[in-house]
């Protein structure tokens, strides 16, 4: 603050990123802590009058001295309460298996089998590119892990799961040269305990993506297309300033996107959601609503503000931090809210320690700072069942890239956000393990948290091929997990009626509670697909065969058409999913069954998923 500091406005500022005390230093210096960092660094209190130099915004009031400084703290209330469980209550990690590869994008499959894909180049030379990890074989190493092939470089693609009738997986883009146009397509197929048979299926010569992408974001459209909007020319070249549309539409073509072009290279993997009025896109540390059908911008939004000590810190790779969307409840009325958390600063790397949060389309929307425990860049942040939020994975300072951020952020966070706002975070479990850029956190069907890979390169934290889960607090608490059938899983929008039979071990039919979780491809802090949607429901008849009636969200704006995890939750607890298909009709409108039109490429045709 060069000409504006004071008592007054550095306290505010502080204040407004969730810091408890102020000082200044040399008239114009301002700097945010908290008493515990004085009482960490043995700090002692001098002399009143060593305090000579005026502030720079107000002149009648001393701000500091040379090597001393005028502190300032809030009295009263907390800016903040951090929540430090124990016990069971903070939740655990667990290694499970050995790796084959370090994933640099996770899935997990309709199959209920778990995607790997990797970067060629830095680990074994004969890896095949791509892996399928079996949890049904966890204790048979020889027979968890399937290899897959894909024939051209996945590193830093996009991906999500098509809302055709199987759950096909997408991969676009690529390294450098074809694979960047690649487009390739996995059926998932197997069982839990019995292995697949089908493959990655890629011919760049019959499918390719308009323009070439490296760091490209996919997300599913309202009307069952898939986006795919930014990235760069591979391995660091020009950026790829627009976005078009799969299947490609009749006179389809590549649209440019002048706001790409302009924040180039901090808005790679864009954060990108449907939203009732459009398709909200997140960048650097920007944020607009484009049409979704011209994509041209409707709303230019608030840019999201970053860290006290450089507010142009960002928000996507490499400043990498990552998104969600907060859970929707019935009537669905409430407009979308929008979390981002973590970053980090484009010159001085030093990671972002908030969260912030924004109702896009609510009237002068702005967004809310919420301080988290500790910085955090190259983090991960996976949706659980009971509509919380974990924030694992990552370092304290840094940027993404190799060699790029070296102290790891060994604390896993969870976000509660049905709790007052700074109220919201746990610290929970620490892990040994470093997991740093290339790393991962994908949710499970048992409602565990499979974390995976580190490739870091920096000389210091191993390439890391160990598999571990974080269990959350329900996995520990002792209580038996509910659990239910279906036999209806194609599901229709607004459609009532739809009947599950649980088991209910506590009995307490009031307390039960359905979450309905969206496939997700998880890569580089962006979970793309990623929605969280609670379900009304009516229960009745007895606890251990319980009929529970289910409504269907009303339409595609709500719930983009796609493949769903379905989680039945006694109080606290889930059990195991099952998954489910809504907008099946919307999928078929857009070709997405019969796409792509090729002999070598299998395709599921249209209609019901149990046809």
């Amino acid at each position: 603050m060069p000409t504006s500091n004071s008592a007054a406005t550095c306290l505010s500022l502080c204040a407004q990123f969730g810091y408890m005390a102020a000082a200044m230093e040399y008239g114009s210096e301002c700097y945010c802590g908290d008493d515990s960092y004085l009482i960490s660094t043995g700090s002692t209190q001098g002399p009143e009058q060593d305090c000579r130099i005026p502030c720079s915004g107000d002149p009648n009031y001393m701000c500091g001295g040379n090597d001393r400084l005028s502190y300032y703290k809030w009295v009263g209330d907390p800016l903040y309460v951090w929540h430090t469980p124990t016990g069971a209550d903070m939740g655990s990690y667990q290694f499970i298996i050995g790796g084959v590869v370090i994933p640099l994008l996770t899935t997990t499959g309709v199959n209920n089998k778990v995607m790997f894909l990797e970067k060629s180049g830095t680990g074994p030379p004969n890896t095949t590119g791509t892996y399928e990890l079996d949890l049904a074989f966890i204790n048979d190493f020889s027979k968890a892990w399937r290899p897959l092939h894909v024939k051209t470089d996945i590193f830093c693609s996009g991906g999500v799961t098509l809302p055709d009738k199987v759950g096909r997986q997408l991969n676009v883009g690529g390294w450098s040269g074809t694979a960047t146009y690649g487009v390739r397509i996995y059926w998932p197929d197997g069982s839990p305990g019995v292995p697949g048979v089908n493959d990655w299926q890629e011919n760049h010569n019959e499918l390719a993506l308009l323009n070439g992408r490296w760091y490209p974001t996919a997300m599913i459209m309202a009307n069952g297309s898939v986006l795919v909007i930014g990235g760069e020319i591979g391995a660091n070249g020009p950026p790829v300033p627009t976005c078009e549309v799969l299947p490609r539409p009749q006179g389809g073509y590549a649209k440019y996107l002048d706001w790409l072009q302009r924040t180039d290279p901090n808005n790679l993997y864009p954060f990108t959601f449907v939203l009732p009025s459009g398709i909200l896109v997140i960048y650097y540390n920007e944020a607009r609503i484009l049409d979704e059908v011209t994509f041209d911008t409707k709303t230019i939004l608030p840019n999201l503000p970053g860290s006290v000590n450089n507010p142009l810190s960002g928000r996507t790779y490499p400043l990498e931090g990552t998104a969600v969307i907060l859970p929707q409840y019935p009537p669905y009325n409430e407009p979308l809210t929008i979390l981002v958390c973590g970053g980090s600063a484009e010159r001085d790397h030093m990671a972002v320690d908030n969260c912030v949060s924004m109702q896009a389309e609510a009237p002068n929307p702005t967004w809310l700072i919420e301080r988290m425990p500790s910085q955090r860049v190259m983090t991960c942040m996976c949706a659980l069942p009971d509509g919380t939020y974990l924030i694992i994975n990552g370092a304290l300072h840094g940027i993404a890239g190799f060699d790029l951020a070296k102290e790891p952020n060994l604390n896993a966070i969870l976000y509660n956000p049905s709790l007052p706002v700074n109220q919201r975070f746990s610290v929970m479990a620490t892990t040994i393990v470093a997991r740093l850029y290339h790393s991962e956190a994908m949710l499970l069907p048992d409602g565990r948290v499979l974390i995976s890979g580190s490739d870091p390169q920096d000389g210091k934290n191993p390439q890391e091929y160990r598999v571990e889960v974080f269990n959350p607090p329900y996995i520990l608490s002792g209580a038996a997990p509910p659990s239910f059938t279906i036999d209806n899983r194609d599901w229709n929008y607004g459609q009532g009626g739809i009947v599950i039979i649980a088991n209910i071990p506590s009995g307490d039919l009031g307390s039960v509670r359905v979450s309905m979780l969206a496939a997700v491809s998880s890569t580089h802090g962006n979970s793309m697909g990623q929605r969280t949607l609670f379900l009304a429901v009516a229960c009745f008849g007895p606890p251990g065969e319980a009929t529970c009636l289910l409504t269907a969200p009303p339409n595609e704006h709500i719930a983009p058409p796609g493949w769903y995890q379905i989680f039945v939750l006694d109080g606290k607890r889930p059990g195991h999913s099952n998954w489910i298909r809504i907008g099946g009709v919307i999928a078929d409108a857009a070709g997405i069954g019969d796409w792509p039109d090729f002999p070598d490429f299998s395709t599921p045709g249209l209609g019901s998923i149990d046809s």
